[in-house]
């Protein structure tokens, strides 16, 4: 129980700083996968999508 509360603490912490981090690395890998999918579709319909 003791280690519990010391990993959420921890977590706590990197989560302010991986917060950043996080919101940059979902980014490049949304950017990544949209450009898989333009690969495997190329359409102008699913480019126009965006979701």
């Amino acid at each position: 129980m003791k280690k519990s509360t010391d990993h959420g603490k921890g977590k706590r912490q990197d989560d302010g700083l991986s917060a950043a981090a996080r919101k940059q690395r979902d980014a490049e890998i949304m950017q990544q996968k949209q450009k898989k999918a333009m690969e495997k579709k190329p359409e102008p319909n699913n480019s126009g999508g965006g979701s």
